[in-house]
């Protein structure tokens, strides 16, 4: 496996610091968000796709430190019903990384009104009463499969061979079971970009997701949650508080090794490797209580304590 870090992760630093601290901390590369839910402080999309200089510059910026660019990250809502500015920001990013011989995007699937008309997404997390099925198939055949069938074929003409959607609340996929019913519609273009995070508050297990979805993970965010247990007693997990206010949720998002143990991110590790899976870490810093810097560089150095580096070589003696 490899490591890196998202860019946003530094996003108060300007982009050669940031590179600069990514050489120091020894990662092998770093992913770099391009906008969505990103104000993208480290790459201009429009800029990137007109100027073929701007683009060497990119390139050479990376190469100078000895890093790599993992992929490209358009997370956001690509399917917001008011908010069209989103779904040109995925197929930009689609774009570019052709230009940059960049084989993997990261993004989320969307998630559109529940009716046409509606001006703003809806997310259907249970089946009752029975109007969310109604929903549900509008969201999915209506306006998901046609999207992701368009993506689909635009990644294959710019050589995109990966799409990482995020398992994300609010968003159509947001489990194993809703990546795989888009994988099997769309093809194996469509993957996951699993991150343990955002499981966590959602109760699913990420070391079983990861054996069960196999070679269907393409990328992974490496982020943590600390669950308030004494505020998830009488709250639920279902949280709708300022992000900022740790105290009053159930749940936050913190730097690895503080929710959860470095024992449990050596089992993700081998989890994901008993799935085949030996490509990227990318640590995504959204930990509000920690330095953005301090908080990478103790989440960095967790992973490279745990994470597999070289190729297996075991074979039992002949004997």
């Amino acid at each position: 496996m490899k490591l890196g870090f998202v860019s946003d992760s530094l996003g108060a630093l300007p982009f050669a610091t940031m590179l600069d601290h990514a050489a120091r901390m020894g990662v092998q590369g770093v992913e770099v968000n391009t906008g969505g839910w990103s104000t993208a402080p480290h790459l201009s999309l429009a800029e990137m796709l007109r100027s073929a200089e701007a683009r060497r510059a990119f390139r050479t910026a990376f190469a100078d430190r000895g890093l790599d660019v993992i992929s490209l990250n358009a997370n956001g809502n690509p399917l917001h019903p008011t908010d069209p500015a989103q779904g040109a920001c995925l197929r930009d990013t689609i774009r570019l990384a052709g230009e940059l011989g960049i084989k993997t995007v990261c993004t989320m699937s969307g998630l559109p009104a529940g009716r046409d008309g509606d001006l703003m997404p809806n997310w259907v997390v249970s089946s009752w009463p029975p109007e969310t099925q109604t929903m549900l198939r509008y969201q999915w055949e209506e306006k998901l499969l046609p999207f992701w069938t368009e993506i689909a074929a635009l990644a294959k003409s710019c050589g995109v061979e990966r799409i990482a959607l995020e398992l994300h609340g609010n968003q159509c996929v947001y489990n194993v079971p809703s990546l795989l019913r888009l994988r099997s519609m769309i093809g194996p273009v469509v993957g996951a970009n699993l991150d343990p995070s955002h499981l966590f508050w959602m109760g699913a297990d990420p070391l079983i997701a990861a054996e069960v979805l196999g070679d269907a993970v393409y990328h992974v965010h490496a982020k943590d949650t600390f669950l308030n247990a004494p505020v998830q007693a009488t709250t639920s997990l279902l949280e709708n508080g300022s992000l900022m206010d740790i105290q009053k949720r159930s749940w936050s998002y913190i730097t690895l090794g503080f929710g959860h143990g470095e024992e449990w991110w050596r089992q993700f590790c081998y989890r994901l490797k008993m799935g085949g899976y030996d490509g990227w870490l990318s640590v995504e810093h959204e930990d509000v209580m920690l330095n953005s810097l301090e908080g990478l560089e103790k989440s960095v150095a967790l992973l490279q304590s745990v994470m597999p580096k070289a190729a297996a070589d075991y074979a039992p003696q002949a004997i």
